[in-house]
């Protein structure tokens, strides 16, 4: 028996060597973009694949234990935009890794495990513009060796061990960061002579994330005179006194925009107390945000007189109090309510405000009105509000307002035709319930209107006027709605700006000859999801500018006309996918132009026939208008010759080894065999093989002589002529060496085929199993026919132990002893030198 520290020596280094065959060798890599964007995220690739093409410039190799970058590792990538190397297991990052990716602008190390970084690493990546380096085991910023990166704009250390507030000397070189992100690390305290560095760049427009670090201290001026254009500060104080400390300690910092608060999963703070924002009366702001505290009362509006003459103010999952009683000469240009409660709609008076987004907010759905005369921009989306009676600048208290989205809501009831809101240009309900939309002309005052969406809002449209006075429209949806019959009638006539109309799962079954003639700039139509049952083309053909036309998912099984040809010659895409097209003689021209216009169509390979039945499923790109003028004997009698003459094509092709081992039989039938037996095994058990299968029986007592593909085979002769002349024809035995990889190897299985129809010729020839290993028996059923033999027949099992393989050998050669010529010289040299044989096993 071998020592076990003899075997580990030789399993030890055959294991590490088949670990680096991987299967980056055969292409594991998904083409998203030919020769430009690959994916190979968690394919076990342990190095860089070298099969990818040199132009690629997106390379995704996420999640693959790559562990290790050497020096020029990405050498065969010159082109490389993006490279993302999330969770590859990295630990080790030397010199020169990235040397040579000049075009790289994004570069990903999310998750991985660094324990080296050379202060090379990332030389050569002179146009990287963001870094992603989150979660790394980054201890600080001071030995980061990214100096040098003159071109980087975002920078994001998040989730490391950063316990420092200190910015290094060479943060004075990266004159282009715009944002760097330090959240969730371990900063505490935050001292002057940390920041001096960006006290250094005056035109710095840096944005600061600081969020989910426990700050205790901020030292007072630490931020005095520094400019920033965004400081984030979200669940960072476990307290509402250091709160107040802290954004104290901020006095002097002059920023664009400042955020505070809580995450919605991160909340430190269970109370909130008015007089911790006392320290914003210190700080030049021009924008604030504060997120997630509860109870955040505006009784005392004396803490928001520092942030009087803000340009904007956005509250977000906030409990608001009182909202009314901030004072009307605040100079807020933008308000912004997200995801709040109130106790009741609030009614605002506000002179400057420009801009009010009150959306996804909770409290009673009534629509108040209010005023805010200098208003353009109005969100009012995803409230649930009952509107009683729209629109009117009563309403608003305005008469500039350009935007308005009332979309997501209850009931809105158009009881005004936006009387004093003639400056709209935009105006949203999709998914809101009207009432009386088409009762009259509703929006005959808006003739500056550009975009208008009332999809899926219950409309059913009865009056022909209803967009009357919407001269300047470019942008029409009103998917999801009904019209009287399913008819769409000349309801456009008005709309001559009209350049995209969404019609999509209105339940049309039909459309008016005239409905589209006075859209001369049309460009693109939706008419999807509808149920039109042919293709009418006249509505479309004065379309001159009509680009994309799309009626996918109809009913749609010809067109209705001969010269379907006729549609505008500079539309560029047809979409008739998901339709119901009868593939027979009588829309033999539509079918025909489609196969003529095929660049033309969408997905052209997706329009399916529906009937005849001997069609369907097919492309109607299979239709050949020649079958029209054959006769159905004709097409019978060719169909069943075909038929006859591809069996026969199939079953030569089939068969063509077993008749080729036959020839073989008849030919070497009366032959002595050269060999005893002949191996069939897969090559990832030739370990096997080698050590023990051939030198126990090639070496042992009696000798057999086995037939081996490795060794045995012509070069330049095909395998399946070797498999079948050196290994069948030459042979007495074949012994089959059963075990998972033989199960998966198709190249196995072909050699077991033959073998059977090889037992089935030659009388006097046998098959002997070896069960190398056991198989799952789910995986052994996939080939049922060897699955039957085993359970029928008497088949060798190898076993690791010393007995049961000399049992294996004793009965192996009994097996191979059978029909073998043999003196009786030898057979007593035999039985003489057996015993030693066997002692040595």
């Amino acid at each position: 028996m071998m020592p076990l520290s003899r075997l580990a020596g030789i399993l030890i280094p055959a294991m590490a060597f088949l670990s680096y065959l991987r299967p980056e060798t055969w292409k594991p890599c998904t083409e998203v973009v030919p020769n430009i964007s690959y994916q190979c995220m968690e394919v076990k690739l342990y190095k860089i694949p070298d099969n990818i093409p040199s132009s690629t410039k997106n390379l995704d190799l996420s999640f693959n234990p790559l562990r290790h970058l050497g020096s020029h590792s990405f050498s065969n990538f010159p082109e490389l935009r993006v490279l993302d190397l999330s969770r590859c297991e990295i630990q080790i990052i030397e010199d020169d890794a990235y040397q040579g990716l000049n075009h790289l602008s994004t570069l990903i190390l999310t998750g991985n495990p660094i324990q080296h970084l050379a202060p090379g690493s990332f030389s050569g990546l002179s146009s990287l513009q963001k870094l992603v380096a989150v979660e790394i085991n980054l201890p600080s910023l001071e030995n980061f060796p990214i100096g040098h990166l003159k071109t980087l704009k975002e920078l994001n250390v998040a989730h490391n061990s950063i316990n420092s507030s200190k910015f290094p000397e060479y943060f004075s070189n990266l004159s282009n960061l715009e944002y760097l992100d330090l959240s969730n690390n371990q900063i505490q305290n935050i001292y002057r002579k940390d920041l001096q560095v960006l006290h250094k760049i005056p035109l710095l427009n840096l944005s600061l994330d600081l969020s989910l670090n426990l700050i205790k201290f901020i030292q007072p001026d630490a931020f005095k005179e520094l400019r920033l254009h965004k400081l984030t500060l979200r669940s960072n104080f476990d307290s509402i006194n250091i709160m107040k400390t802290c954004i104290e300690g901020l006095a002097g910092l002059k920023v664009h925009k400042l955020v505070l608060g809580e995450f919605k999963n991160e909340r430190n703070l269970d109370t909130f107390n008015k007089y911790a924002l006392e320290g914003l009366c210190n700080l030049t702001v021009e924008e604030f945000q504060i997120a997630y505290f509860d109870e955040f009362s505006l009784d005392d509006i004396g803490t928001f007189n520092c942030l009087a003459n803000l340009s904007a103010i956005s509250l977000v999952s906030l409990y608001v109090v009182n909202l009314e009683k901030l004072p009307k000469d605040f100079r807020w240009q933008s308000l912004e309510l997200i995801n709040c409660k109130f106790e009741q709609f609030p009614s605002l008076s506000f002179y400057s405000l420009k801009t009010f987004v009150f959306t996804a907010n909770h409290y009673s759905n009534t629509f108040v009105e209010f005023e805010l005369p200098s208003l353009e921009f109005l969100d009012l989306s995803r409230n649930g509000l009952s509107y009683r009676s729209c629109c009117s600048q009563a309403d608003f208290g305005t008469t500039r307002l350009k935007y308005l989205d009332l979309s997501f809501n209850d009931i809105i009831i158009m009881s005004s035709n936006f009387l004093g809101l003639e400056q709209l240009e935009y105006l949203d309900f999709h998914h809101s319930n009207l009432k009386q939309a088409s009762d009259f002309s509703v929006f005959l005052s808006l003739t500056k209107l550009l975009y208008l969406d009332i999809s899926y809002t219950n409309t059913r449209v009865t009056f022909h006027g209803i967009f009357h006075g919407l001269e300047s429209l470019k942008i029409l949806k009103m998917a999801g709605n009904y019209f009287q019959d399913n008819f769409l009638p000349d309801i456009f006539t008005e709309l001559t700006n009209l350049t995209f109309l969404d019609l999509s799962t209105c339940h049309l079954e039909q459309v008016s000859q005239r409905a589209f003639d006075s859209l001369p700039r049309i460009q693109v139509i939706n008419m999807s999801y509808n149920k039109l049952l042919s293709l009418d083309i006249l509505p479309y053909q004065h379309l001159h500018s009509l680009q994309v036309l799309d009626c996918s998912f109809n009913r749609i099984k010809a067109s209705n006309i001969q010269e379907p040809q006729r549609l505008p010659s500079n539309q560029t895409l047809l979409n008739l996918t998901q339709n119901d097209f009868a593939c027979v003689c009588e829309h033999q021209s539509f079918l025909q132009w489609v196969k003529t216009r095929k660049r033309l169509f969408v997905e052209v390979e997706q329009m399916v026939c529906a009937t005849p039945s001997d069609m369907q499923g097919l492309s109607v790109l299979s239709f050949r208008n020649s079958t029209c003028q054959m006769s159905k004997t004709v097409i019978s009698v060719s169909a069943v010759f075909v038929f006859i003459v591809f069996l026969i094509l199939v079953l030569v092709y089939k068969f063509y080894f077993h008749l080729m081992l036959l020839a073989g039989c008849k030919r070497y039938g009366g032959g002595e065999c050269t060999y005893d037996a002949f191996v069939i095994y897969s090559s990832q058990d030739e370990d096997w093989v080698r050590n023990e299968l051939v030198k126990n029986l090639e070496e042992g007592v009696p000798p057999f002589h086995l037939c081996l593909h490795y060794r045995d085979f012509i070069p330049g002769v095909a395998i399946s002529a070797n498999i079948i002349q050196e290994g069948f024809h030459k042979s007495r035995k074949v012994i089959v060496v059963v075990s998972q990889h033989f199960i998966q190897s198709r190249w196995c299985i072909f050699e077991y085929e033959i073998a059977q129809t090889w037992q089935f010729l030659s009388s006097c020839s046998g098959i002997i199993f070896i069960i190398l290993q056991k198989v799952e028996k789910s995986l052994l059923r996939q080939q049922v026919e060897l699955y039957r033999l085993l359970n029928r027949n008497t088949y060798l099992e190898w076993e690791n132990n010393v007995l049961g393989q000399h049992i294996f050998w004793r009965r192996l050669r009994k097996a191979l002893l059978a029909g073998k010529p043999w003196s009786p010289e030898a057979a007593a040299d035999t039985e003489n030198k057996e015993p030693e044989a066997t002692a040595s096993i």
